[in-house]
């Protein structure tokens, strides 16, 4: 017999909120059963929250998770989607790289300009002082 979850056993597990899962199902994202008014997800529905969760957490827009999933459904081999992912990756890796050296120079100048700031400071306190 197939292993049935709860939204509460879910969110626990996934470490997610039930509010969130409710959101990716209004999203049409994941789709669990009823059992009376209750939802009950399946172990797809499981994997799939697994992979939203994680396409969220490394930055991929819903959008983008859902043709992932879209693909994932209709290419049994998952050449496609794995193919797709792997430009999604690319272009993401891309995206935090350039962030982190706009960072970086971001950094540098901060902490020039704090070195002129407290030389400055200092100069200004030595006079007064």
């Amino acid at each position: 017999m197939t292993k049935l979850y709860t939204i509460s056993e879910l969110a626990e597990e996934l470490n997610a909120t039930p509010r969130a899962i409710r959101f990716y199902e209004d999203k049409g994202l994941v789709s669990p059963q009823r059992a009376g008014t209750t939802r009950v997800y399946t172990h797809r529905d499981r994997g799939r929250l697994i992979l939203i969760l994680r396409g969220k957490r490394l930055g991929f827009s819903l959008r983008e998770i859902r043709e992932w999933l879209t693909l994932y459904d209709a290419d049994p081999d998952q050449v496609t989607q794995t193919k797709l992912l792997q430009g999604k990756i690319d272009e993401r890796l891309e995206a935090l790289e350039q962030q982190q050296r706009d960072l970086e120079e971001t950094l540098v100048e901060l902490r020039e300009i704090k070195r002129q700031v407290d030389s400055h400071l200092s100069k200004t306190e030595k006079k007064a002082g």
